[in-house]
């Protein structure tokens, strides 16, 4: 009897290890776009930091289930599609924020403190998470309530990774500030852009 208690107990543990290591390999990407707004923000404004990882969690998280409730319907569209768009969004904001490095401080277009650029980051972070709610379709997530422990596990990684990835970007930023935080950022998300694009069409 108590083998295969042993055994069930195991597999969870791979499971719950399985979808952490998914987590963060989801929260990546939130990490290193929070580095870039940390950087521009130059200080700790927690009302920002909080309001801009809980967006990148929520996103995260509300992704997977949206490809897990589509996939029936429109599984062909996601997997053609859903790479291009997350590519168009940081392509469009990368490149946006490479020529706002140039420009006048007030007549900036990114700015981490504002929802329109926050929850533009937090969409286009997370849209190439839309394939995993279909992965999850494929391993035995056949219920929602089977979903919860995989959402709020994506969503709570993503949120803590984000509150990192801002604060090590405030520090780094004081230290290169010459250095022209958006330039990089920029050069960044297209970076992230491109990953995802390639990762697809390979």
């Amino acid at each position: 009897m108590a083998f295969p208690l042993l055994f069930r107990t195991f597999a969870a543990m791979m499971d719950l290890f399985d979808l952490l290591f998914l987590a963060v390999a989801l929260a990546m990407d939130c990490f290193t776009v929070s580095m870039v707004s940390g950087a521009i923000l130059q200080r700790q404004v927690w009302k920002v930091i909080l309001q801009i990882s809980f967006l990148f969690g929520l996103f995260q998280a509300m992704m997977p289930l949206l490809g897990w409730l589509g996939t029936t319907y429109v599984q062909q569209y996601i997997e053609a599609y859903d790479h291009w768009i997350a590519f168009a969004l940081l392509a469009f904001i990368g490149i946006r924020m490479i020529r706002e490095a140039f420009m006048p401080e007030e007549e900036r277009f990114f700015n981490p403190r504002k929802l329109r650029t926050q929850i533009l980051l937090a969409i286009a972070t997370s849209i190439d998470a839309l394939a995993v709610g279909i992965s999850f379709v494929c391993t035995g997530y056949h219920t929602l309530r089977s979903l919860t422990l995989p959402l709020w596990i994506i969503g709570i990684v993503s949120f803590v990774f984000a509150i990192i990835g801002n604060l090590l970007g405030i520090r780094f930023g004081k230290i290169g500030k010459r250095f022209k935080p958006e330039l990089i950022g920029g050069l960044i998300l297209i970076g992230i852009g491109c990953k995802i694009l390639y990762t697809h069409l390979t």
